[in-house]
């Protein structure tokens, strides 16, 4: 195929002053060199008539919409400017695209600023669209390397910008150190492009259609450098998004998930994966409503129908780095505290206090693991939030003391609509916030009411100082009622059950702007929720309202905070980014069914790329009837998830693991005694996301980002770096096809006794598919090599009860005899430990040292040694140079086992299992469950591990 280069109108405007100039052609970029793009390049007043044919010839999938806000004639197509080509059997390809070199906005010369520089937008004519806005001021800042930040914004008047809440550190461009980008801008019609400076490559493109900027509708489209994005969210769909001519929409509403819907939370962030594993990411900081369209250029449009454009480009160059890059704008995510990871339980129709003591009590009696007892609305009198039933919660605070007693912790829900009808004098939240004036008002200044559980409510408005301090104030009195652990936020998109208020909404442009995202529920932005033209402190609930979840997470953890004096526990079901602060969140009222499990595991592995690392799905399903068959691999799935809860509606049948035959209760103790066994690796885990920006649950393209298998799946997915967790998702399913990404993994033992003739082997993958067995009692996890796992032995019915149990390591060691993990340790609870320096952080290294093998370790006390992979009988064992007596060796499977006498008894122990390839020699401390190849066993050693200690052995 030939391709023609045409020039035209632009090219000869700037003959005579123009240097050079970028003109793009299907997927390429050719440049007319010397162009001084600081320069301004003034109009000829000569015009060139450019052939329809040629502006209006390009391929299909190249075309860029012109006809968003409503289908439009040919006539009325072309009298925007645009142009119209039908095409048969087009389904999603516009017929109405704008023609290439559109007529946009004209760039003046770059002038320098405190934080780098900055130009003047200006267009000679308006665009179709209402109350267009004529000149723009552009702004490019180098934040860091990797981090480049580009604002658009009206240059006459202030409109409304996104801050987020305080607190963020603020990185600096380091002088010394080399960008990973070059930027070039097209001069009239304006554009940019950012490349990748070590390649070339077009990381964005916006000179493929044209920017435009009206007061409430905002467009700005890219070229993509490749298909495979993720992000967009919250949408439960597959972890890569569908460019085939799709729409995604950010509005958060109260919406039960499906593949279609704006959900509860918006994040306008997308990560990209190129070609040879390098990865880059883009944010638009803006709070709006914002619909996204894809198509297979491969490119996007990105709409915001208020506020500014406000970009952040992230350049990586991998896949970790991009959401590291992220997370220094957003924030990193907070600690949770230790407990928040063991297993929850709630239902909505626990009825009474005593209903919700015989569902604890029967987990107890049934040997199930459960840290946190949880109630929904129904402990609330007459459904008002800081109150309980007198008749049926009266015991309430002496139910939360027994749970404390018993080591267990305690949440309830908190909606933020306040109850406006109760008579003056009797409800203090809502006779305290009139006096205090913090609630939303409406476009008149009276107080908004909408309708929600409690009936006709008040919405408080966080973005006021005020009200956070009343809110203080509420959660401690009640507080000092009731000694809540942590706080359930739901309702929080705000939701209403009245459209906009009990009294309706204004005719606006606030209430019916000139254009809505196509995918918004309910077709109008007041949907569900409040007006748009209601009253906030910092502006319209129209620019606010993605951020209300966000804001009252702020308040609400503040809150904890103070009043408890420990790490606070939120939990969210609105979300916008930073969230990730202040609280964890949940996936909302997902359906109990296979589809929806399936979909889990993309919706929580999106929420780790937005930094929200403390994630779940209600396991076994919020809406409609589980089976025993779907609970237990929901369960097994759950398992790992970052955030683990049991949550369903009170119309359905119960789900507690309990109610199930004694086969589905021994396949779910079994999966939540190894989760419990493995929290020290995910309160590690947590640490990390904490200190560094790290994940939690991982996409597998984030960890093999040069494997292209990795690229697409979402089926399965990682803790960290170590673990590949591998479920099933079928129904009826007694097997897996499980993919490996490259390299040797080892099991983690999840099959159970019954099956221990499947005899679990070490895989050498080269990156491929394996038939894994996955009876319904057995979940497949993987140990990747060299990797160390620290765990502690079970079982135990809480965290703090596991807390108190031996340690032990898993060691995984890589094909050179090598091996690393580590611990971060503190006492779960209490505040900025890591801040403050008030922790034990412990690194585990094995490697080979001539024929003997040795692990270090730093921390506190070693019993028990696992040895995997033993080619012979040991000669001797060694601990801290001392002989171990007893050990023993099993040649049938390579075992060896080793005795040695504790010096003391101590609840702080250490054990280590180790794992290696064939014809390597390790050594670990752990606990051996059951015969294994190749493993040598070392145990009671009693090693203090205030010091570095060492194990050793020889053949």
């Amino acid at each position: 195929m030939v391709g023609v280069l045409v020039l035209v109108e632009p090219i000869r405007k700037c003959v005579s002053v123009c240097s050079s100039i970028q003109l793009v052609y299907g997927h390429k970029i050719f440049t007319l060199s010397n162009m001084d793009t600081s320069g301004v390049h003034p109009e000829s007043s000569q015009k060139t008539d450019i052939s329809r044919d040629i502006k209006c010839t390009m391929a299909p999938e190249s075309r860029f919409d012109c006809a968003r806000d409503r289908l439009l004639s040919q006539g009325e197509c072309e009298q925007r400017g645009c142009c119209y080509v039908p095409l048969p059997k087009s389904a999603g390809l516009p017929w109405c695209f704008y023609p290439s070199l559109y007529p946009g906005y004209k760039m003046g010369p770059f002038s320098p600023t405190t934080r780098g520089r900055a130009a003047n937008l200006t267009r000679a004519t308006p665009s179709y669209l209402p109350r267009d806005i004529s000149t723009l001021h552009l702004e490019i800042i180098e934040e860091t390397a990797g981090c480049l930040h580009l604002t658009l914004k009206d240059s006459s008047s202030q409109r409304y910008e996104v801050k987020l809440p305080a607190g963020v550190p603020q990185n600096k461009a380091d002088p010394t150190q080399d960008v990973l980008y070059t930027t070039e801008y097209q001069s009239d019609p304006f554009g940019f492009i950012v490349r990748r400076k070590s390649n070339g490559r077009v990381i964005m493109n916006t000179t493929v259609a044209p920017l435009l900027f009206a007061d409430q509708y905002l467009q700005l489209s890219t070229s993509l450098a490749s298909s495979l994005v993720s992000g967009l969210g919250e949408h439960y769909t597959s972890l890569l998004l569908d460019l085939n001519w799709t729409s995604v929409t950010l509005w958060n509403r109260d919406m039960a998930p499906h593949a279609d819907a704006n959900l509860y939370g918006s994040h306008p962030f997308y990560i990209v994966q190129e070609e040879d594993g390098l990865a880059h990411g883009v944010f638009l900081l803006n709070s709006n409503a914002i619909e996204v369209m894809l198509q297979p250029t491969p490119a996007l449009t990105l709409v915001a129908i208020g506020g500014i454009l406000d970009l952040y480009v992230f350049l990586g160059p991998d896949p970790e780095s991009v959401i590291r890059q992220y997370l220094q704008v957003i924030g990193y995510p907070m600690m949770p505290p230790y407990w928040s990871l063991g297993f929850h339980l709630c239902r909505w129709g626990y009825t009474t206090t005593n209903t919700t003591r015989h569902v604890a009590q029967r987990m107890h009696n049934s040997k199930f693991p459960m840290d946190v007892q949880w109630n929904d609305l129904d402990y609330a009198a007459k459904r008002r939030v800081f109150t309980f039933d007198p008749w049926r919660f009266g015991d309430l605070p002496e139910m939360v003391e027994e749970f404390h007693e018993r080591g267990m912790k305690y949440i309830l829900i908190l909606d933020p609509g306040i109850s406006s009808t109760s008579p003056p004098g009797t409800y203090p939240p809502f006779d305290d916030g009139l006096k205090r004036d913090v609630f939303i008002k409406n476009a008149t200044g009276h107080i908004l009411i909408g309708e929600v559980w409690p009936g006709s409510t008040a919405f408080p408005d966080f973005t006021n100082p005020e009200t956070r301090h009343w809110w203080e104030d509420c959660i401690t009195d009640f507080h000092s009622k009731v000694p809540v652990d942590g706080l359930w936020i739901d309702m929080n998109e705000p939701a209403s059950f009245v459209q906009g208020s009990v009294e309706g909404c204004p005719d606006s442009d606030l209430e019916n702007p000139p254009y809505t995202p196509t995918g918004v529920v309910g077709g109008q932005l007041n949907s569900g929720t409040l007006c748009m033209s209601a009253q906030q402190k910092l502006s319209t609930h129209y620019n606010l309202h993605n951020m209300y979840g966000l804001t009252e997470a702020y308040a609400t953890h503040s809150a904890l905070r103070k009043v408890r004096g420990k790490r606070p526990f939120v939990l969210s079901r609105s979300s916008y980014p930073g969230i990730g602060r202040f609280s964890g969140v949940w996936t909302g009222d997902v359906r109990s069914d296979w589809e929806q499990l399936r979909y889990s595991i993309p919706a929580v592995l999106q929420f780790s790329l937005f930094g929200v690392p403390l994630v779940g799905a209600d396991i076994c399903g919020f809406g409609g009837n589980t089976t025993e068959e779907l609970c237990v691999r929901w369960m097994q799935l759950g398992a790992f998830y970052p955030f683990m809860r049991n949550h369903n509606d009170k119309p359905n049948a119960p789900q507690e693991p309990y109610v199930f035959g004694q086969k589905a209760q021994a396949a779910m103790r079994s999966v939540l005694n190894l989760r419990y066994s493995l929290l020290p690796f995910l309160y590690t885990l947590f640490h990390h996301v904490h200190a560094t920006a790290d994940t939690v649950a991982r996409p597998l393209f984030v960890e093999f980002p040069t494997d292209p298998n990795s690229q697409t799946i979402d089926r399965q997915f990682l803790w960290g770096s170590s673990l590949l967790i591998s479920p099933v998702l079928e129904q009826g399913a007694v097997e897996l096809a499980a993919y490996l990404p490259p390299g040797t993994w080892y099991s983690l033992l999840t099959i159970p006794l019954a099956h221990r003739s499947l005899k679990p082997k070490p895989f050498y993958s080269k990156g491929q598919y394996l038939l894994l067995p996955a009876p319904l009692d057995t979940i497949n996890v993987h140990v990747r090599e060299g990797h160390i796992i620290p765990q502690q032995v079970g079982p135990a019915l809480t965290t703090i009860a596991s807390r108190r149990n031996p340690f032990f390591l898993t060691v995984a060691l890589s094909a050179g005899g090598w091996a690393r993990g580590d611990l971060f340790w503190d006492d779960g609870d209490s505040l900025d430990t890591f801040e403050m320096g008030n922790y034990c952080y412990v690194i585990f290294i094995a490697g080979q040292v001539g024929k003997r093998q040795v692990i270090f370790a730093l921390g506190k006390l070693t019993r028990l040694c696992f040895v995997f992979g033993v080619p012979s009988p040991p000669l001797y064992v060694l601990a801290n140079g001392d002989k171990v007596r007893d050990f023993t060796y099993r040649s049938d499977t390579k075992v060896s086992s080793v005795v040695c006498r504790p010096q003391k008894d101590n609840d702080d122990i250490l054990q280590i299992s180790v794992f290696v390839p064939k014809n390597q020699t390790v050594l670990s401390a752990g606990l051996c469950v059951c015969p294994l190849p190749q493993v040598l066993t070392v145990t009671s050693l009693a090693l203090p591990m205030t010091k570095v200690f060492t194990v050793q052995w020889a053949l």
